[in-house]
């Protein structure tokens, strides 16, 4: 049922809460998900109240709550280390122009035509990079430039690794774990990464420990947008983080759906709200933005009702830099590390596996992890579509072949589709089949496609070059005849009752 419409005032009771429930999540995730990108602070925060203010009220789904998110991070650090941080924003202003216009051209629902073997995939093979690379900052060192990278130097950064920062980053952890795990209603009211930030930073402020902490700039400044010097590999990226972010934010919204019974997402104008978003976000020197589920979700558990609650929290987010920096700065790095390293093994996702396995689509998301985190997450991304690709092909052409000899007829029954897919068997099968013998062939298929109709065809011609002789029936529906005619069928019939024979 759909939420009744209030009066205004009354949705800003419950969406005034809601907001601020948001906002304690959203700022140290945003924090985080800068430190991890290779971004200046300040642009998580910028990118935050952005995606809270400006994709708010534009948006389509209007319970969703956007900003920086942690499935960008690892395409935005690879962006920033090629093309420094002045032409990040201007990859950021192109990608939501591009964004623009694939709204406008009404294209949303055809985003989501990806597998979800390979979106969980992607994201799980983020995680596991934002983990790795986090965890030499928990550790008090830097990051290396890929998860192989980070892999092989462990050893080495456990040997000469900041206790100080070690102790911070594995107690924020601790407390994420434990927070989730309590049954305290009222304790509930507070977010797990709130509680976790603000004992940890304490705990290194009583300690006195040397750490490395938050530095933001003494004053905010446009940045300055830098064009690039290849503007092949600039294409590249800003088609890149549109279609990444444009899938996530979409699958956010179909999510964020799922957990309220209010107004449906209109998914084309919730793309076209996230390509605005990005193009002031990169103007502002902000992070690229999507729809994140952490936010909406709670959001939604808070009570928030319309748009306004996205809209509120952004503006508590800019209060907070304007008026809150000197506490912002107090953060120790190492504390944002045990944040993002615990949100990034939560984006393996253990029901999604189990999910997979049951669907037998589990390769396809290892396959993606495996490309996204050996490789790139563009490249994983083509494998896991490549793969899921190919196994739909091979499961739409199921084909089945009988053969037998009887007597002084061989007899063959072809059951399913023909396509492609089926020609080695096809061939494998008939070649059984002795030069000159007579033969029937049974076709009770539903689509055969061209190849797979040459290879029928062609053999058949062969055949009976060399004597032998074949009849062909089809018990189901004719695609061989008209196909032999020169007017094959291009698609496979509807019912008769569907009234559209």
């Amino acid at each position: 049922m759909p939420t009744p419409i209030l009066p205004f005032s009354k949705t800003v009771l419950k969406d005034l809460p809601a907001s601020i429930v948001v906002f304690l999540v959203a700022v140290p995730l945003s924090l985080g998900i800068a430190l991890a990108s290779g971004a200046p602070i300040v642009a998580g925060l910028i990118g935050a109240v952005v995606g809270g203010i400006a994709t708010g009220l534009l948006a389509g789904a209007p319970l969703q709550v956007s900003g920086p998110a942690a499935g960008l991070t690892v395409v935005v650090a690879g962006m920033v280390t090629q093309f420094g941080w002045e032409t990040m924003c201007l990859i950021t202003v192109c990608a939501g122009i591009v964004q623009l216009a694939l709204g406008f051209l009404k294209v949303g629902r055809g985003t989501l035509v990806i597998a979800p073997a390979v979106v969980h995939g992607m994201l799980a093979g983020i995680g596991i990079s934002i983990a790795l690379a986090q965890l030499h900052v928990a550790l008090g060192g830097s990051p290396a430039s890929s998860p192989i990278a980070n892999v092989l130097a462990i050893p080495k950064r456990l040997a000469d690794m900041n206790g100080s920062a070690a102790i911070l980053g594995c107690l924020t952890i601790a407390i994420l774990i434990v927070w989730k795990k309590l049954k305290v209603p009222a304790l509930k009211l507070l977010p797990g990464p709130l509680v976790a930030v603000l004992v940890a930073t304490v705990v290194s402020m009583v300690l006195k420990m040397n750490v490395k902490r938050v530095d933001l700039p003494e004053t905010l400044s446009l940045t300055q947008l830098k064009p690039p010097t290849d503007w092949g590999g600039f294409a590249v990226a800003v088609l890149t983080l549109a279609i990444i972010a444009s899938i996530e934010s979409l699958l956010c919204a179909v999510a964020t759906d799922k957990l309220h019974s209010g107004a449906r997402a209109n998914l084309d104008k919730e793309l076209a709200a996230q390509g605005a978003g990005n193009l002031i976000s990169g103007l502002l020197g902000g992070l690229p933005l999507t729809g994140v589920i952490v936010r909406s979700s709670a959001n939604i558990v808070a009570g928030g009702l319309t748009r306004w609650s996205a809209v509120f929290h952004g503006v508590w987010i800019l209060l907070s830099i304007l008026f809150l920096g000197s506490l912002i700065e107090t953060i120790p790095l190492a504390v944002l590390a045990g944040l993002l390293i615990h949100v990034g093994v939560n984006l393996v996702n253990l029901h999604h596996i189990r999910d997979l396995q049951t669907h037998r689509e589990a390769p396809i998301y290892y396959a993606t992890i495996l490309g996204v985190t050996c490789i790139n997450l563009l490249a994983g991304v083509a494998i896991g579509i490549g793969i899921s690709v190919f196994f739909a092909i091979r499961r739409l052409s199921t084909t089945e072949i009988q053969i037998e000899n009887r007597g002084d007829k061989w007899h063959v029954v072809i059951h399913g589709t023909m396509t492609f897919a089926c020609v080695p068997k096809l061939n494998n099968e008939l070649s059984r089949i002795p030069v000159g013998a007579p033969v029937d062939i049974d076709l009770a298929v539903d689509f055969i496609d061209h190849a797979a109709f040459e290879a029928l065809h062609g053999w058949r011609q062969v055949h009976e070059k060399t004597g032998g002789h074949v009849d062909i029936d089809e018990t189901h529906e004719e695609w061989y005849k008209p196909a032999s005619e020169g007017k094959p069928r291009q698609g496979k019939s509807l019912p008769k009752d569907s009234g559209n024979q």
